[in-house]
């Protein structure tokens, strides 16, 4: 892929940045040597043949090999404290707040 001229105008514009004509140039360069670095990634294999490609391999996880991950399972966390019990006030669920000046109105 390659960034030209008009591209990194089109960009400018959406960002709202003002771009002298002198700059474009090395901004198409840099721009473009960016995309060069990403697309190098793109062709990086992955560590231990693994991830979520069809290479096949161990999935790589940070930390020793030792530590095990725990099983995961949906559902809500329970708490250390009811919420009632951290609320000055609490009724069926809902945290009681005082109403707002400029609501009384409502």
């Amino acid at each position: 892929m390659s960034i030209g001229r008009d591209e990194v105008l089109h960009v400018a514009r959406l960002a709202e940045l003002a771009v002298k004509d002198e700059d474009l140039p090395r901004l198409v360069d840099q721009l473009n040597r960016i995309v060069d670095y990403v697309a190098q990634l793109d062709r990086v294999p992955p560590e231990n043949g693994g991830g979520s490609g069809s290479g096949g391999g161990d999935l790589f996880l940070p930390g020793p090999r030792q530590v095990e991950l725990r099983e995961d399972r949906p559902g809500s966390v329970p708490l250390d404290r009811p919420p009632a019990e951290l609320a000055p006030e609490f009724a069926d669920g809902f945290f009681l707040v005082p109403r707002h000046g400029a609501m009384e109105d409502l």
